[in-house]
């Protein structure tokens, strides 16, 4: 009888232990499974060298920086970033712009990144939003050793804008427009540019149009669905960058000038006249001459009712791009800005009149 007993207690072990085996097995399948899908994570993006220029800016985390690295497709996964450098105890990085490649995995990267080795010998150019392409040029060649007539020498080279036409899908044959400036103005995106000392000019430029490229990219349903072509879209966005100071007012102007165009008007933008005659803002006020000649550019010349300027006058930043988007709706026909960049939208010509008399009155009239 003893001798049953004794069998059956190990066949009731048994079950038990079995269970527990598999348990274990399981376990150790989970935590192989999670180590090889973080380690893939952790790879690097591409097989193949692509060196990238990384900028760290003041204030940045260390977890805002993973982000930035996965949206610049620098690193696989932001997720497995956090993991890996809170296992580490990253706390911070030095500012700076930093040399990367994207066949290196996350854990070489980070280490660049904690070891301060960032590109200081590099050359740091800061192209402002509302500048026009001379003004670029002008900084470029501030900036670098090429100078402003080898810039533009490459601009006028029609076989090399084909070629940017051919890459860039928000460049299209518009630009090559006879009434047309410069080509390129407008699409070349402000921001603060590393480039180092042997910079070319054609590097400079697609530098530029690969951070258009990139901003340009979120909007594309947008974009599709605007009643504007993205050359028109460009160049309603170039004015209304100098126009507005606020964001809220870019979307308001932005809308009246929408206004405007259904309505046959032309848009009366003194920003455009100044661009037309070569004439920086800020300078100097417009003479009656210029308001009144035609141009293709010249907004508040003769024959331009209900039409675009025929390209950009000048760069933009993302705010007034989206502003020419989704532009707010109103029976607003006509605005001014006073000397604190304050806008004042009217539905008349009287009322916008008045307006500018106040203004006057008040000595908060903008002069040049």
């Amino acid at each position: 009888m003893d001798e049953v007993n004794k069998k059956h207690k190990k066949r009731k072990l048994k079950k038990p232990i079995k269970m527990a085996l598999i348990l274990i097995m399981l376990i150790i399948f989970v935590i192989l499974a999670a180590t090889i899908t973080f380690n893939i994570m952790l790879s690097p993006v591409s097989s193949k060298s692509e060196e990238v220029l990384f900028k760290i800016e003041n204030g940045l985390s260390v977890y805002n920086v993973g982000k930035k690295l996965e949206d610049e497709g620098v690193i696989r996964s932001n997720v497995a970033y956090k993991i890996y450098v809170k296992l580490l105890g990253v706390n911070n990085y030095k500012a700076g712009t930093y040399k990367l490649d994207k066949s290196y995995s996350t854990k070489k990267i980070i280490k660049i990144l904690t070891g301060g080795d960032y590109d200081k010998s590099g050359i740091n150019i800061t192209f402002k939003e509302g500048k026009t392409i001379r003004q670029v040029a002008k900084e470029i060649s501030n900036k670098t050793n090429i100078s402003e007539d080898e810039f533009f020498d490459k601009l006028n080279d029609e076989a090399y804008i084909d070629s940017l036409i051919d890459k860039y899908w928000f460049l299209t044959d518009d630009v090559k427009n006879k009434d047309i400036y410069y080509p390129l103005e407008g699409y070349l995106f402000p921001d603060t540019y590393n480039f180092n000392e042997e910079v070319t000019v054609e590097v400079i430029i697609e530098t530029m149009l690969n951070q258009t490229d990139k901003i340009f990219s979120k909007y594309k349903n947008l974009i599709n669905s605007s009643s504007l072509n993205i050359h028109q879209l460009v160049t309603l966005a170039s004015i209304v960058e100098s126009e507005g100071i606020y964001d809220a007012d870019r979307k308001m102007i932005a809308g009246v000038f929408y206004n405007r165009l259904n309505k046959g008007m032309s848009l009366g933008s003194d920003v455009t006249t100044y661009y037309a005659f070569k004439v920086d803002l800020g300078t100097r006020d417009l003479t009656s001459e210029e308001i009144n000649t035609y141009n293709p550019y010249n907004t508040r010349g003769p024959l331009m009712a209900g039409k675009l300027p025929v390209g950009p006058v000048s760069n933009f930043g993302e705010s007034s791009f989206v502003a020419v988007l989704e532009p707010t709706a109103s029976d607003y026909y006509y605005f001014v800005a006073d000397k604190s960049g304050k806008t004042h939208f009217t539905k008349t010509y009287e009322e916008h009149q008045e307006v500018i008399k106040e203004l006057k009155e008040a000595q908060n009239w903008i002069e040049w």
